[in-house]
């Protein structure tokens, strides 16, 4: 099995000092994770869970007060790995939009509102490629008819775009160059049903046509429903459970993952949906033992004093949990 990235036991921290006084905020704590070639890889939880935080330990982008204090992030993109953490920026730049591309959560943040679409292309592509303009305009329009959008947005500005089509014009700018891995950041945010179904079609037709690597990073577990292979539930920083699409929807394990997808609206049911009781824990202090002890309707004693490790409990599906291990001991002793 090949693994296009193997992060082992990551733990990035935002570490502030003010006035004093020393904040260290555990984003991402103790994360493990192996994307394999091909798959679409998903990240789904809460707001404040370290999604984004994640993502940005897995590109390699830190910034300070982001430290990674310890673990490792290794890329497999052509047979040669390499620990993007100990890159230097030259080293990670010759790696960006040729193997390795990023998709910002706003559209808004990546095109200039002062240029036309085809400038932006231009500006993109010459960057990585020696193209004249005329070269990069004739690349970007069949490459946009390939993906079935119109080569007139190229003389548009992107204000004279509507949401969804930005969103569209982004994923073909981050993806022109055939990267073999594609992060993506909440894709669809703030984006219409209707319109989310053409972006999600848009990134499922790029990630088959070339078989790259998507990691998904979206709190919309319809998404994932529609996109990834595998998802990773976090919660507070930690990775709560792992496992095939079709698992989490339909058979989670961990307490949080239950209630996440018990919240989500269903057309043929009509009852109430149930909220998860409590709030997540601040990640400056977060709560000895099992993160999610505090809202948990089955805590034990152990919860509190005890970090759950992941333990794999049967192919493919990880959890940590010590009600699931519990349970997975008694049945192996009995």
């Amino acid at each position: 099995m090949t693994y296009v990235v193997e992060a082992r036991r990551v733990k990035a921290y935002y570490i502030t000092h003010a006035y004093g006084v020393k904040r260290t905020v555990k984003a991402v704590d103790d994360i493990s994770l192996q994307i394999k070639e091909g798959e679409v890889f998903g990240v789904a939880g809460e707001s404040g869970c370290g999604k984004s935080t994640l993502l940005k330990v897995l590109l390699g982008h830190l910034e300070s007060p982001l430290t990674v204090v310890e673990g490792s992030v290794q890329y497999n993109l052509d047979g040669h790995p390499v620990d993007v953490l100990s890159m230097t920026e030259r080293e990670k730049r010759s790696l960006r939009w040729r193997q390795v591309s990023y998709i910002p959560q706003g559209s808004m943040h990546v095109l200039n509102p002062v240029r036309r679409i085809r400038d932006t292309f231009h500006d993109f592509i010459s960057a990585h490629r020696p193209v004249s303009k005329s070269e990069s305009l004739e690349m970007a329009r069949a490459y946009l008819n390939t993906l079935g959008l119109p080569d007139k947005v190229l003389a548009a500005y992107p204000h004279q775009l509507s949401g969804g089509m930005r969103q569209r014009v982004t994923i073909a700018l981050a993806t022109i160059l055939w990267p073999k891995l594609i992060f993506a950041d909440e894709p669809t945010t703030a984006l219409d049903v209707v319109v989310q179904r053409g972006v999600i079609q848009l990134l499922k037709e790029i990630q088959q046509k070339e078989g790259s690597t998507l990691v998904l990073i979206t709190h919309d577990m319809g998404v994932h429903a529609n996109l990834a292979n595998r998802v990773a539930v976090l919660y507070a920083g930690k990775v709560v459970e792992e496992a095939d699409t079709h698992s989490v929807l339909k058979a989670p394990l961990h307490p949080y993952t239950q209630y996440l997808i018990r919240s989500l609206p269903s057309l043929d049911e009509r009852s109430e949906r149930v909220s998860i009781p409590g709030t997540p824990p601040t990640l400056d202090n977060p709560p000895t033992g099992c993160r999610f002890h505090p809202r948990c309707p089955f805590v034990m004693d152990i919860c509190r004093t005890v970090d759950p490790e992941m333990s794999s409990v049967r192919d493919g599906h990880r959890v940590a949990c010590h009600l699931i291990t519990e349970r997975a001991d008694y049945a192996t002793t009995a």
